[in-house]
Order: C-alpha cells, then structure tokens, then sequence
C-alpha cells in the first residue's frame, strides 16, 4: 500500500460512537458525512433512529459497538457514565482507542486513562470548544491530549469534528483546558444574566439590554490585549504594573456594583465574589498594583491577608 492509499484508509477507517446526545448525534453525522463508517450505541437506542437514517449502524450491545472500530469515541454525561457502559465490554478494548469527549475532572480524567491501559487501550482526553449545531464547521476546534503517537494515528480520523489542538501527552491537559474554557464562558454568562436584571429594574426589555451588552463582551479580548504584546507574560513573571489600572480603582468599582446591586434586590453572589478578590489585594498591600494581582486570592484562597 503506497502513501497517498494508506493516507486514504485513515480518513475512510471505522469509527465508533458511543453516546447520542446532540453532540454525540452532532459528531456521528459530522464523520458520515466526511466518509467514515460510523457505529453507534446509546442506551435508549431510538435516540439512534436518526443518524441510522442518515447512514450509522446501529449495535446491539456496547461490546459490540467497541468491536465494530478501533477508534471509540464516547460523549457522554461524564466518565463514571463511561464506566457503566464499557464495564462490561473491557474484553474487546484490547488494541482500541478511546477517546472520551465527556466533560469531568481532570483527575478523574487521568484515572480513565490508568483504566483503560489497564484493559490494553490506548486513551485520548478531548474537549469539543463548540455547542452541536457548530461541530465540524470553520468555528469549531477540539482540544486533545495523551500520547502523542496515539493522536498522530488518529488525527486525520478526527480532524473533520473540528480543529485539533494538541496539548501533551497529560491525559488531565484537555480537561484541564475544557473546564478553563468554561470557567470563563460560565461566569461570563452569569454576568450576563446578572447585568441584564440590573438594567430590568429600570424599566430596560433584555431585548434592548442583551445586545449593548454583548457588543461590550465583543470588545473585552481587545481591551485585555491591547496592554501587553502577549497577554500573560508580565504575569508570568509576577509583574503586575498598574499604570493603566489599578487594583483600587477596580475594586472601588466591585464596591459601586455591589452597592447597586443590594440597593436594587438582586442576588449578590456574583458581585461579592468578585469584590472578595479586590479586597484581598488591598487588604495584602497590592492597592496600586494592575487588577491582575487578583490571581493571588484565587490561587491561595484560604491564607489570610496577614499570614
């Protein structure tokens, strides 16, 4: 078999998923439409009527979903779901690989992967970056990390999902990256919600409120940017300048919103949250140093300030 046929065999080989929520339904018609033989198992199998209409097998038992691809991919709630479905098909794992695209811990993340070199699997940790209706276009990327060998076999296989971005042969790196991702999209939707209430209570509908307040999220990266050449660096090296903002000043600001906020009767978990991280710098003497010197609090949260 010469290259371009062995190249050709990557991208047309079997895959297995296991798990149709949308995304595990999003990324079975994503590898059909791409070429690739596609397995399915769920375990409320008429979940699977309509990737088998458009082209996906469906198996019987979750052994022999395993058996049908050497390469498994699972989407499911988290990994203790993981678990219950293969615990009984550890047999066929031999020779396969997995890749679990379920979100949990990265801890927990590193244990499955302990498990199923147990069982003489190869293991791969990823996180879709997108909802299902954006698997497999321009926008989406999946982090991936485990053994490097194990990602370059699989790699044509799984590029049409989305954008591969490789982190290291740490199985915990891709969850670790996932749950990062999240923390921000999480919070970030939270204040959302949070902003939208403050404005309801003057009288402004979420329908005029929500789109000022996405153009200004639109606008955070930049303004984050636009101080530094690459974002982190001065971080890294334990520099905080406050010369364009300082600790004060932002914390005077998580003081004014959370003033607003108790004034207005909403829920101020949220704001004081944030205002816990300002006090705490100024508390520990970082007053005139940049907003960035909040990342103590968080990374030490239960030394005081006069420890």
């Amino acid at each position: 078999m010469n290259e371009q046929q062995h190249h050709s065999t990557r991208l047309n080989s079997a895959v297995t998923v296991i798990g149709l929520g949308p995304m595990g339904q999003a990324m079975t018609r994503t590898l059909l439409a791409a070429g690739h033989p596609v397995t399915v198992w769920n375990r409320t199998a008429g979940r699977a009527d309509g990737v088998v209409a458009d082209g996906a097998r469906l198996a019987p038992t979750p052994a022999e979903a395993v058996e049908a691809s050497d390469l498994v991919i699972l989407s499911l709630t988290d990994y203790q779901a993981m678990y219950d479905v293969l615990d009984g098909a550890t047999a066929s794992l031999a020779g396969r690989t997995l890749v679990n695209l379920s979100s949990d811990t990265p801890d927990r993340t590193r244990r499955a992967a302990a498990w199923a070199a147990g069982h003489h699997a190869a293991f791969l940790t990823g996180g879709v970056m997108v909802p299902a209706p954006m698997v497999g276009t321009d926008a989406a990327s999946v982090f991936y990390s485990g053994a490097g060998e194990v990602m370059e076999r699989h790699g044509a296989a799984l590029a049409p999902l989305g954008t591969a971005r490789y982190l290291g042969a740490d199985p915990g790196l891709a969850q670790m990256m996932y749950q990062a991702q999240l923390a921000v999209f999480l919070t970030t939707l939270s204040a959302l919600m949070h902003a939208t209430a403050m404005l309801g209570t003057a009288g402004m509908k979420a329908a005029e409120a929500l789109p000022e307040l996405l153009s200004f999220t639109d606008t955070i990266g930049a303004i984050l940017r636009a101080g530094e050449a690459t974002p982190g660096t001065a971080l890294d090296a334990g520099e905080h300048p406050g010369d364009l903002s300082t600790v004060t000043m932002m914390g005077a600001t998580s003081d004014h919103i959370v003033e607003t906020s108790t004034s207005l009767g909403l829920d101020l978990a949220l704001p004081l949250a944030v205002q816990a991280h300002y006090r705490r710098a100024i508390d520990d003497g970082h007053g005139g140093d940049n907003w960035t010197r909040i990342i103590d609090a968080i990374r030490t949260p239960h030394r005081t300030a006069r420890d």
